[in-house]
Protein backbone atom coordinates (compact mmCIF):
# COMPACT_ATOMS: atom_id res chain seq x y z
CA UNK A 1 0.00 0.00 0.00
CA UNK A 2 2.91 2.46 0.68
CA UNK A 3 4.58 1.44 -2.34
CA UNK A 4 1.12 2.58 -4.40
CA UNK A 5 1.18 5.99 -2.38
CA UNK A 6 5.03 6.56 -3.68
CA UNK A 7 4.32 5.76 -7.09
CA UNK A 8 1.03 7.76 -7.45
CA UNK A 9 2.51 10.81 -5.56
CA UNK A 10 5.78 10.79 -8.19
CA UNK A 11 3.23 10.79 -10.96
CA UNK A 12 1.43 13.73 -9.77
CA UNK A 13 5.21 15.05 -9.42
CA UNK A 14 5.71 14.76 -12.41
CA UNK A 15 2.67 16.07 -14.23
CA UNK A 16 2.16 19.52 -12.23
CA UNK A 17 5.74 20.28 -13.49
CA UNK A 18 4.83 20.18 -16.74
CA UNK A 19 2.78 23.19 -17.89
CA UNK A 20 0.64 23.82 -21.02
CA UNK A 21 0.29 27.64 -22.72
CA UNK A 22 -1.70 28.41 -25.56
CA UNK A 23 -0.54 31.36 -27.82
CA UNK A 24 -2.48 32.69 -31.15
CA UNK A 25 -1.71 35.05 -34.09
CA UNK A 26 -3.83 35.00 -37.07
CA UNK A 27 -4.84 31.87 -38.31
CA UNK A 28 -1.95 30.28 -36.31
CA UNK A 29 -2.00 28.35 -33.28
CA UNK A 30 0.59 27.13 -30.86
CA UNK A 31 0.46 25.19 -27.85
CA UNK A 32 3.65 24.87 -25.80
CA UNK A 33 4.93 22.45 -23.05
CA UNK A 34 7.25 23.83 -20.32
CA UNK A 35 9.87 21.57 -18.28
CA UNK A 36 12.40 21.94 -15.91
CA UNK A 37 15.74 21.49 -18.43
CA UNK A 38 18.97 23.57 -19.92
CA UNK A 39 16.97 25.89 -21.87
CA UNK A 40 16.00 24.85 -25.10
CA UNK A 41 13.54 25.24 -27.19
CA UNK A 42 11.64 23.13 -30.04
CA UNK A 43 9.38 23.93 -32.59
CA UNK A 44 7.63 20.84 -34.03
CA UNK A 45 10.12 18.88 -32.90
CA UNK A 46 12.90 20.80 -34.50
CA UNK A 47 15.42 22.83 -32.36
CA UNK A 48 14.95 26.52 -32.52
CA UNK A 49 18.59 26.69 -34.24
CA UNK A 50 17.67 25.30 -37.22
CA UNK A 51 13.46 26.22 -37.43
CA UNK A 52 12.40 29.07 -40.03
CA UNK A 53 14.57 32.09 -41.15
CA UNK A 54 17.05 34.04 -39.10
CA UNK A 55 14.81 36.94 -38.71
CA UNK A 56 11.85 34.45 -37.26
CA UNK A 57 14.21 32.45 -34.62
CA UNK A 58 15.39 36.46 -33.78
CA UNK A 59 11.54 36.82 -33.05
CA UNK A 60 11.15 33.80 -30.81
CA UNK A 61 14.11 34.78 -29.27
CA UNK A 62 13.04 37.86 -27.61
CA UNK A 63 10.68 36.64 -24.69
CA UNK A 64 14.32 34.74 -23.79
CA UNK A 65 16.55 37.44 -24.14
CA UNK A 66 14.20 40.02 -21.93
CA UNK A 67 14.17 36.86 -19.24
CA UNK A 68 17.26 36.54 -18.85
CA UNK A 69 18.97 33.61 -17.34
CA UNK A 70 16.04 32.47 -15.37
CA UNK A 71 14.66 31.08 -18.94
CA UNK A 72 18.10 28.51 -18.98
CA UNK A 73 16.11 27.36 -16.30
CA UNK A 74 13.68 25.30 -18.38
CA UNK A 75 13.15 23.27 -22.00
CA UNK A 76 10.02 24.61 -24.45
CA UNK A 77 8.54 22.36 -26.72
CA UNK A 78 6.48 24.07 -29.22
CA UNK A 79 3.54 22.92 -31.69
CA UNK A 80 2.14 25.43 -34.33
CA UNK A 81 0.11 24.61 -36.86
CA UNK A 82 -2.32 26.75 -39.36
CA UNK A 83 -1.28 30.29 -40.89
CA UNK A 84 1.84 31.40 -43.15
CA UNK A 85 5.30 31.44 -41.51
CA UNK A 86 4.93 35.41 -39.65
CA UNK A 87 2.20 34.09 -38.68
CA UNK A 88 3.42 30.89 -36.78
CA UNK A 89 6.88 32.80 -35.63
CA UNK A 90 4.33 35.19 -33.62
CA UNK A 91 2.63 32.44 -31.83
CA UNK A 92 5.49 30.84 -30.98
CA UNK A 93 6.91 33.74 -29.84
CA UNK A 94 3.62 34.61 -27.67
CA UNK A 95 3.60 30.92 -26.29
CA UNK A 96 7.41 31.24 -25.43
CA UNK A 97 6.91 34.76 -23.49
CA UNK A 98 3.52 32.96 -21.93
CA UNK A 99 5.13 30.30 -21.05
CA UNK A 100 8.04 31.51 -19.05
CA UNK A 101 6.07 33.43 -16.93
CA UNK A 102 3.85 30.56 -16.12
CA UNK A 103 6.88 28.38 -15.14
CA UNK A 104 8.78 31.46 -13.31
CA UNK A 105 5.68 32.84 -11.21
CA UNK A 106 7.05 36.69 -12.01
CA UNK A 107 4.77 39.31 -12.58
CA UNK A 108 7.72 41.42 -12.54
CA UNK A 109 8.49 39.55 -16.01
CA UNK A 110 4.92 40.02 -17.03
CA UNK A 111 4.74 43.71 -17.31
CA UNK A 112 8.52 43.77 -18.43
CA UNK A 113 6.87 41.77 -21.30
CA UNK A 114 4.24 43.66 -21.56
CA UNK A 115 5.57 47.46 -22.05
CA UNK A 116 8.51 45.67 -24.43
CA UNK A 117 5.58 44.81 -26.75
CA UNK A 118 1.59 43.81 -25.78
CA UNK A 119 1.41 41.46 -28.22
CA UNK A 120 3.82 38.99 -26.28
CA UNK A 121 1.13 38.41 -23.75
CA UNK A 122 -2.13 39.73 -25.15
CA UNK A 123 -4.30 38.17 -28.55
CA UNK A 124 -4.64 40.58 -31.07
CA UNK A 125 -8.34 40.53 -32.01
CA UNK A 126 -8.00 42.15 -35.45
CA UNK A 127 -9.31 40.09 -38.33
CA UNK A 128 -9.94 41.42 -41.87
CA UNK A 129 -13.15 42.74 -42.99
CA UNK A 130 -16.02 40.31 -44.83
CA UNK A 131 -16.57 41.35 -48.55
CA UNK A 132 -19.55 42.76 -49.45
CA UNK A 133 -22.11 42.11 -52.18
CA UNK A 134 -21.53 43.85 -55.73
CA UNK A 135 -17.14 44.36 -56.41
CA UNK A 136 -16.63 41.58 -53.56
CA UNK A 137 -12.93 40.46 -55.85
CA UNK A 138 -11.95 44.12 -54.91
CA UNK A 139 -12.27 44.32 -51.43
CA UNK A 140 -14.62 45.16 -48.86
CA UNK A 141 -15.46 49.14 -49.47
CA UNK A 142 -14.48 49.35 -52.92
CA UNK A 143 -16.24 51.90 -55.05
CA UNK A 144 -16.71 52.65 -58.53
CA UNK A 145 -14.74 56.12 -59.16
CA UNK A 146 -16.87 58.67 -60.14
CA UNK A 147 -16.54 62.37 -60.43
CA UNK A 148 -18.29 65.13 -58.45
CA UNK A 149 -18.25 67.98 -60.74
Amino acid sequence: MMQMAKKTEKKQKAKSEKIMVVGKRKDAKARAVIVPGSGKIFVNSVPLDVWGTEMFRMRVKEPVAIAGDAAKSANIYVTVRGGGVSGQSDAVRMTVARALVKFLKDDGLKKKFIDYDRNLMVFDSRRNEPHKPSRSKDGPRTHKQRSKR
